[in-house]
C-alpha cells in the first residue's frame, strides 16, 4: 500500500459469510471498511469502521450543521459534477472535516486532481470511491499525491488482492522447500515469457505442476558466459505448468500471450504485476525437479539450462543444472483445494501426482 494510504473496503459477502471475510481483509493487511457498526458488532475484529453512524469511527455527517461526536473523526460525501462541488468540498472542509467522500461520474482525473490541489495544504482526508481495481492505482497515484483512501466495493478477496496488487503492496509467503529428486525427462515445450518490464534481481514467477505448489522461477537478468542478460524474461517452464496471476486464479504457461498480465514476486514475497510482451514456445531438454515443504511436495518441469534459476531462502541464485538433492529454494506453498477454470473451489477434494 502507499505510504499513509487506505484502501477501505465496501463489502459485498452474505452475511454468514462476513465474518470470514472481515477475518480475510486483517490478512490482507486492509484497516478500514464501509460497513455499518452495529452489522458486526458480534464479530471480533480490528477493522475501523466508515459510515453514516455515531458509532462509527468515521462518522459520515448527513448535513454541515449535524452535531460532531467527541472522540471521532467526522466528514462527508459530496458528488462532483461541476467546479462548484469542489469550491463547495473546500468551504466544508475549512470548517473542520477529518475527511470528504469524493464521488466523481463520468470526468475522474480533473475533478480529482483539482480537489487534491486544493485540499493538499489542509488537513482534511479525500476518499475517493473506485468502481475496479484499475480506478485504485489511478486514484492513488493522481498528481503523484494521490487521494488519502480509496473506498472499493468488493464481493471477494480475490478481487480484493487484485486491488492490492496493482498498487504493489500484495505479498505472499514464501517458504523454504528442500529438493528430493533431480531428473531428465527427455524433450518438451517450455515457454519463455517476455514481458514489457524490467525485472529486477531476486524477482521472478511462480510456476509449478501443482496450484498449490509453486518455484520462484527467477529471470534472466544475470545472464552467462554465453548469454547475454535479458532482464524482460522469465524462462518460466513447460507448457503445462501453472503460473499465479495477479486476480489470484492460475493460468497454463501455454496460456500467456502479448497483453496477458503476470505476477512477478521479489524473493520477500513482494507482489507486482507486469504485462507480458510476448509468449515464445520451443521444444527443448527439459528436466523435472521435486521438492518438499512441510507435508506438502510439489515439482516443476523446466528446461535444462544454465540460465533457468532458483532463489535460494538467502537470496543467492542457483541453476537447475547445478542444483543437487538436499538444496533449499524458494517456494509457495500451501493446503491443497480444487480449482475450475483457474478458480479456487476451497472444499473440493484434489489429488496431484
Amino acid at each position: 500500500m502507499p505510504k499513509n494510504k487506505e484502501l477501505i473496503i465496501l463489502p459485498k459477502v452474505p452475511r454468514l459469510q462476513l465474518g470470514k471475510f472481515l477475518a480475510q481483509l486483517e490478512n490482507e493487511g486492509i484497516n478500514m471498511i464501509y460497513l455499518d457498526p452495529k452489522s458486526i458488532s458480534k464479530i471480533k475484529t480490528k477493522l475501523a469502521t466508515v459510515y453514516p453512524s455515531t458509532s462509527a469511527k468515521y462518522v459520515i455527517l448527513d448535513k454541515e450543521s449535524s452535531t460532531k461526536p467527541k472522540g471521532k473523526k467526522v466528514g462527508r460525501k459530496f458528488k462532483v459534477l461541476s467546479n462548484n462541488d469542489i469550491e463547495k468540498i473546500l468551504v466544508s472542509a475549512k470548517k473542520g472535516l477529518d475527511f470528504v467522500i469524493v464521488e466523481v461520474k463520468d470526468w475522474k482525473i480533473i475533478p480529482l486532481e483539482n480537489i487534491i490541489a486544493k485540499l493538499h495544504k489542509i488537513h482534511t482526508k479525500i476518499f475517493a470511491i473506485a468502481k475496479n481495481p484499475e480506478e485504485v492505482r489511478k486514484m492513488f497515484s493522481i498528481l503523484e499525491v494521490g487521494v488519502d483512501g480509496v473506498i472499493f466495493n468488493a464481493s471477494s478477496i480475490s478481487e480484493v488482492g487484485e486491488a492490492l496488487v496493482y498498487l504493489g503492496s500484495r505479498s505472499f509467503d514464501l517458504k523454504p522447500a528442500k529438493i528430493i529428486e533431480i531428473k531428465e525427462v527427455g524433450d518438451g515445450e517450455r515457454v519463455c515469457v517476455d514481458t514489457a518490464s524490467m525485472l529486477h534481481r531476486g524477482e521472478g514467477m511462480l510456476i509449478g505442476n501443482r496450484s498449490n505448489f509453486m518455484f520462484l522461477v527467477h529471470n534472466e537478468s544475470v545472464g552467462s558466459s554465453f548469454t547475454s542478460p535479458r532482464p524482460f524474461r522469465v524462462n518460466a517452464g513447460a507448457v503445462h505448468c501453472y503460473t499465479l496471476s495477479p486476480d489470484g486464479t492460475t493460468n497454463y504457461l501455454s496460456e500467456i500471450e502479448t497483453g496477458s498480465e503476470v505476477l512477478v514476486l521479489d524473493s520477500k514475497g513482494r507482489a507486482r504485476r507486469v504485462t507480458v510482451g510476448r509468449s515464445k514456445i520451443e521444444r527443448r531438454p527439459m528436466l523435472m525437479i521435486k521438492a518438499q515443504s512441510g507435508e506438502e511436495v510439489g515439482g516443476i518441469i523446466a528446461q535444462d539450462a544454465e540460465t533457468i534459476r532458483f532463489v535460494k531462502p538467502n537470496g543467492h541464485l542457483v541453476s537447475v543444472t547445478h542444483l543437487k538433492k538436499g538444496d533449499s529454494v524458494l517456494v509457495y506453498s500451501k493446503t491443497a483445494s480444487g480449482r475450475h477454470f483457474g478458480m479456487e473451489v476451497s472444499d473440493e477434494y484434489i489429488l496431484e501426482k
